[in-house]
């Protein structure tokens, strides 16, 4: 069937048309660049023909899903949205490239690169699912880059509620990443069906194809699905995949939803463990925790507004109050005092003048002792709490087969911490792992430095090990 033109690009203020990026069923997506502030960017526009008051409200569910997620560092940003004077709504995107969809199919990406991918997309997706939302087309396609790398996740068009996706239909899904259930008409999407098609995704990135697809044979939307339906995926084909990685694949594409893992964030963790076995620096989970944050979100009526701002900060302070112990407001110490002196105003003014002159030299003793003890207390909590970054001490080194091996004892990083390797041959890494092998050639001589990152900062530098390789 041949591909339809793209329509005419709108006319929008502040904005120049440049190209067109790509066309949709129900949208195209043009390059724009922006005048105030001067920078180009991705424009989707809703196609003319398909523009009614559902589509209309689809466009508006998604400009404010996106708006409120996109803060998350691997959700697509969304700039602006509105409405062009022909009638079409569009939006205004971070400009990104389609290039990993095209480059699974073209070439072999290393298995730590789809990892690291898999970890951040994956925390945009547990994420979502925190906030009450469901992405519901979760494939290679919407997975972006952006301009330093970094892969965003995209195209929040037919997202739904957890709460609406029981009486919404399958529209627009992708086949060969829809979960059976999905195909099956038997649930719209589920987090059990998002688990499916993120780990589908995954193992496409990996095997250059989809999990069902069979090279040489027919890949019929008829054969997709009758093979989703009834089967398990296959192998991945490629011997630098970690069994456990493929077990944890296999696991999450179960064809029973109770046999997947409870949540995103459980495979992910899993993801993160292949990691380690690797050998390479697990990715960082990006995640909301905190519930003023998820309150921006989090609306079981209507996901696509913010209500009750005031409501759900009081509601927190108010259950981290229980936590503690108290209950009422952060004063109700100092109302306390106020209100048991107010009770004794009846007593005589002589009387009333000594107990204020006797009070006032309490409240300074008590003020004088507090400060000694507050001195006292912050010189504990700063020694107790130091953030001096330790410094490696002590590299051993070995050689065997052309590899020079070397090792540190853990000089007390914390969990967050990692360590900066470099050495004289131009080698590099970040790692938890308080070791490191270099090959080399026989007269070589190897020399590394390690250094502890904490928070992005970088302590003393370790003292330099060189070691000359046996000729």
């Amino acid at each position: 069937m041949a591909r339809r033109l793209p329509s005419a690009p709108p006319n929008l203020p502040g904005f120049a048309h440049v190209h067109v990026l790509g066309s949709g069923g129900f949208a195209d997506v043009f390059l724009y660049e922006q005048n105030m502030p001067r920078r180009q960017v991705a424009v989707k526009v809703m196609l003319s023909e398909v523009v009614n008051d559902q589509v209309r409200q689809m466009f508006q569910a998604e400009a404010n899903l996106m708006a409120q997620l996109s803060a998350h560092p691997a959700i697509l940003t969304v700039y602006q949205a509105s409405i062009s004077a022909d009638g079409r709504p569009y939006l205004v995107m971070e400009l990104c490239s389609s290039a990993l969809s095209q480059r699974y199919r073209t070439e072999r990406i290393p298995v730590p690169e789809v990892l690291r991918v898999a970890v951040k997309i994956g925390s945009a997706i547990e994420t979502a699912h925190r906030a009450g939302v469901l992405h519901r087309d979760i494939k290679p396609s919407n997975i972006l880059l952006t301009a330093y790398g970094h892969p965003v996740l995209s195209d929040f068009g037919i997202a739904a509620t957890l709460g609406e996706s029981e009486n919404l239909e399958a529209v627009g899904m992708s086949i060969p990443w829809s979960a059976p259930e999905v195909l099956m008409d038997e649930t719209a999407g589920t987090i059990e069906s998002e688990i499916w098609s993120f780990a589908a995704t995954v193992y496409s990135l990996l095997a250059g194809r989809s999990p069902f697809e069979q090279p040489g044979e027919s890949n019929k939307s008829s054969d997709l699905i009758s093979r989703i339906n009834r089967a398990k995926p296959g192998p991945i084909g490629r011997g630098d995949v970690p069994p456990s990685l493929e077990r944890a694949l296999a696991r999450a594409m179960s064809r029973k939803p109770e046999n997947r893992h409870e949540s995103v964030l459980e495979l992910v963790r899993e993801l993160q463990a292949v990691e380690t076995e690797l050998g390479v620096p697990q990715t960082a989970i990006e995640v909301v925790m905190d519930d003023w944050a998820l309150a921006t979100t989090s609306n079981l009526e209507d996901r696509t507004r913010i209500k009750g701002g005031h409501d759900a900060v009081s509601s927190v302070a108010q259950r981290r109050r229980r936590r503690r112990g108290e209950d009422a407001g952060p004063y109700s110490a100092v109302g306390t005092v106020v209100r048991e002196t107010g009770s004794k105003t009846n007593a005589t003014n002589a009387t009333a003048s000594r107990g204020i002159r006797a009070f006032a030299w309490v409240l300074v003793a008590a003020a004088v002792l507090v400060l000694a003890l507050g001195t006292i207390a912050t010189l504990v909590l700063v020694r107790a709490t130091s953030t001096d970054i330790p410094t490696v001490v002590d590299v051993q080194a070995t050689t065997k087969d052309g590899t020079v091996a070397f090792s540190w004892a853990d000089p007390g990083i914390k969990g967050d911490d990692s360590y900066q390797i470099s050495t004289n041959t131009g080698e590099s890494s970040i790692q938890r792992s308080p070791a490191f092998t270099v090959d080399a050639e026989p007269g070589d001589r190897v020399c590394l430095t390690v250094t502890v990152n904490r928070d992005g900062k970088t302590g003393s530098p370790s003292s330099e090990k060189c070691v000359d390789v046996p000729q």
